[in-house]
C-alpha cells in the first residue's frame, strides 16, 4: 500500500486516521476504495479503529469551538470558521493525541458522554470475528446483524437476526446487554452463545459465567419475569414456551461447533436439519411432510452443502430434487420412508 512513499502512513491508529480523513475530504476512486477495503479485511480490529476515529472527529468537530473559547486550543487562521475538512490532522498523530484532546473536552463538558455505534452484517455462507471497542469479542455465524453501541452506563448491542457467540469483558459498572426480538440476555462478563434466527425463535446458552434473560413473552416490549442461566444452561423457546435445559461439556462443544464451520446434529427432525442449512447458505431448501420428521444424526461442514445432501441420500431413503431457481426439495424415494437415522461423517 503506497511503501514507496515515505510519508505514508504505515501504523493502524495512523491508517485509521489516514482513512478517515479521506473518506470526510473526498470521493475515493476506485484504486482507493480497493485499497482501503484490503486493509480493513486485513484484521477486524481495522474497522473497529476507522470507526472510532470517524466517531471521535465527528464529536471533536462539534467540540472545537468550546475548546477554543476556553484557551484550550487556538486555531490555525486557515481553518477558521470550522470545516469539515479540516479536522483530522488533530487526529494524524494518532490515539496519544486524540486522547489528550477528549481528556480536555471530558473537562469543558463532563455532561457530555460519547457512545460507540456500530453496525455489522455477515453475508450467506460467511463468518466473522471482531474485537469491541471493550475488549469484548464476538464472533457471528452467517447472515447475523449486530448493531453495537458502548455507552458510559451500559453496553448494548441488538441482534436483529443470525447468531453470536460472546466474550464479555468484565465491567460490573458496565453491563452487557443483548436484544433481540424475542427477548433481551444481560451480564456484566461471561461467554455465551445466542441465536435468533427468526423473530420467534430464541436459544442462549451459557458457556461461562451466568446471563439474565428477560423474555418477550407478553408481545414486543413486554417483557416476562428474568430467567437466570448459570454455565451450561441452555434457554430455548418452542411451541410450549420457554425451557431451560443443562447441557454437558461435550453437547456444548456441538452446540457451538459453528465457530468452527461446523454443526452436529442428534436425531433431529430433517426438517430442522434442512432448516440450519437454509438459513446458512440463504437457500430455499426443503423436505416433503413424508420424510421432513426423519432422524439425522452427524457431524457436517457447514460450507459443504452438496456433501451433507449427498450423505442424507447415502444413508436415508430421500432424494434430492433441485429446482431452476435453486431451491432444494428433499422428498421420499420409491421404496417407503422408515424412521432409520442419517449419520454423517464426523470431521
Amino acid at each position: 500500500m503506497n511503501s514507496s512513499n515515505p510519508n505514508y502512513p504505515t501504523e493502524p491508529d495512523e491508517l485509521a486516521s489516514y482513512w478517515a480523513a479521506r473518506l470526510d475530504g473526498s470521493v475515493l476512486s476506485a484504486a482507493d476504495q480497493n485499497e482501503l477495503n484490503a486493509w480493513l479485511a486485513k484484521d477486524p480490529s481495522h474497522r473497529t479503529l476507522l470507526s472510532l476515529y470517524c466517531q471521535f472527529s465527528a464529536d471533536l468537530e462539534l467540540l472545537l469551538p468550546t475548546l477554543a473559547a476556553h484557551g484550550a486550543i487556538e486555531l490555525p487562521q486557515e481553518i477558521s470558521p470550522p470545516k469539515r475538512t479540516w479536522r483530522f490532522p488533530w487526529l494524524a498523530t494518532g490515539l496519544a493525541a486524540a486522547a489528550a484532546i477528549a481528556a480536555v473536552v471530558l473537562t469543558l463538558s463532563p455532561g457530555r458522554h460519547r457512545s460507540q455505534v456500530e453496525r455489522i452484517a455477515t453475508p450467506v455462507a460467511q463468518r466473522q470475528s471482531l474485537t469491541l471497542a471493550d475488549g469484548t469479542r464476538a464472533e457471528l455465524n452467517a447472515q447475523t446483524s449486530l448493531q453495537i453501541e458502548l455507552g458510559p452506563v451500559e453496553r448494548r448491542v441488538r441482534l436483529a437476526s443470525g447468531e453470536a457467540f460472546f466474550t464479555v469483558t468484565k465491567d460490573p459498572a458496565r453491563p452487557f446487554i443483548v436484544e433481540t426480538p424475542s427477548g433481551s440476555v444481560r451480564v456484566t462478563g461471561t461467554v455465551f452463545d445466542v441465536r435468533a434466527e427468526t423473530t420467534s425463535t430464541l436459544e442462549v446458552l451459557v458457556v461461562e459465567g451466568s446471563v439474565q434473560v428477560r423474555p418477550e413473552e407478553n408481545g414486543p416490549g413486554q417483557p416476562g419475569a428474568p430467567i437466570a442461566l448459570r454455565a451450561g444452561d441452555k434457554l430455548s423457546n418452542g411451541s410450549h414456551g420457554f425451557t431451560v435445559t443443562g447441557l454437558s461439556a461435550a453437547a456444548i462443544d456441538d452446540a457451538v461447533a459453528w465457530r468452527q464451520g461446523q454443526v452436529v446434529f442428534h436425531g433431529v427432525p430433517l426438517s430442522d436439519a434442512l432448516a440450519r442449512f437454509a438459513h446458512y447458505h440463504g437457500r430455499g431448501i426443503s423436505a416433503d411432510p413424508a420424510v421432513a420428521n426423519l432422524s439425522v444424526g452427524g457431524r457436517f461442514s457447514l460450507d459443504d452443502l452438496d456433501g451433507f445432501l449427498s450423505a442424507l441420500e447415502s444413508f436415508l431413503p430421500v432424494r434430492v430434487s433441485r429446482g431452476l431457481s435453486g431451491t432444494i426439495q428433499i422428498g421420499p424415494t420409491n421404496s417407503r420412508p422408515t424412521a432409520s437415522p442419517a449419520s454423517g461423517p464426523s470431521r
